[in-house]
């Protein structure tokens, strides 16, 4: 299955003949771009989809196709969610875990990119509060529900090759802030993460991975001046939603979990760890993967939000 598809396929090529009746997944950001997607994909195959958000009218509107196109039982419920509080996190999970139902994928899908300089209500510099930080305590708080063959994707991005994260000054307090720099650490942050988590859960058959989505024109981009992606980028070939979607779906739902358990993912297969220059964008840089990295990550996530999770 990892040869057939490719930087072009789409959702519903990655979900052709697949029945995902009777399946639960939670995907973060549903108000915009590739969660919508992602979500309008998954209900098309039959599954329930918990989808959060930090606008909920926002999300309510965003995801009518979702309803429109759901089959074979499948629908969306919509929960609130702002990942640049931990308060609202942990509410979050708090309600999540009460319910008691369980999933079968999480998808960590909502993201911030080179915002001007900021801190979330916690202190923690805005993109490494929201895109790490943020999903870092709501997927542990709930991952007692994640069962046996449940699944963890991050998304992270090609943009992880900007930067190592760095330990000693996560917050730029005494680093001079640039916006893709923050990006990059945020982006290698998620998937140290996935490497970790995927370390501390396979034992009972819970894997997690992270996955590039493709260079897509979304609301991400909202905070960079006309042009300025374009030039971040450099030359590559853009892809289309549903294409931009297809690597979330497929190493949710479709890719064999011993295949893309603690690795990053793009184009609808495994990639190459590639100790490249700053413009080759295929492949993920070794400090992205470097499981001793993702546990002195996981241990200084722990020390900033306060509070420790179980192996």
């Amino acid at each position: 299955m990892s040869n057939v598809f490719g930087a072009e396929t789409t959702t519903d090529q990655v979900l052709d003949g697949v029945d995902l009746s009777g399946k639960r997944i939670l995907v973060t950001g549903v108000s915009a771009g590739l969660g919508v997607e992602t979500a309008r994909a998954l209900t098309a195959h039959g599954a329930q989809v918990v989808g959060a958000a930090r606008d909920l009218g926002k999300a309510e509107r965003a995801t009518q196709p979702v309803w429109e196109q759901a089959r074979n039982g499948g629908g969306i419920t919509l929960v609130q969610l702002d990942l640049a509080s931990l308060a609202s996190v942990r509410a979050c999970a708090d309600g999540l875990v009460a319910d008691g139902r369980p999933f079968d994928v999480v998808i960590a899908n909502a993201g911030v990119m080179a915002t001007p300089f900021g801190k979330t209500a916690d202190g923690f510099e805005t993109q490494f509060g929201a895109n790490h930080l943020g999903h870092f305590v709501l997927i542990n708080r709930i991952a007692g529900l994640l069962g046996e063959g449940g699944r963890l994707v991050n998304l992270s991005s090609a943009g992880h090759r900007f930067a190592d994260v760095d330990l000693e000054d996560p917050n730029f307090d005494r680093t001079e802030y640039r916006d893709f720099l923050a990006y990059g650490r945020s982006k290698t942050a998620n998937i140290l993460f996935a490497v970790e988590f995927d370390r501390r859960r396979r034992a009972r058959g819970v894997r997690a991975t992270a996955v590039h989505p493709g260079v897509i024109r979304t609301e991400l981009a909202r905070h960079l001046a006309p042009g300025a992606l374009d030039q971040a980028v450099g030359q590559t070939t853009w892809k289309t939603i549903p294409q931009g979607a297809a690597t979330s779906v497929w190493a949710g739902v479709a890719a064999p979990a011993e295949l893309v358990g603690g690795r990053y993912c793009e184009d609808c297969h495994v990639a190459e760890v590639v100790d490249g220059t700053p413009d080759q964008r295929g492949g993920v840089r070794p400090y992205a993967v470097d499981p001793e990295r993702a546990k002195a990550l996981w241990a200084k996530s722990e020390e900033m939000v306060g509070e420790r999770f179980a192996a």
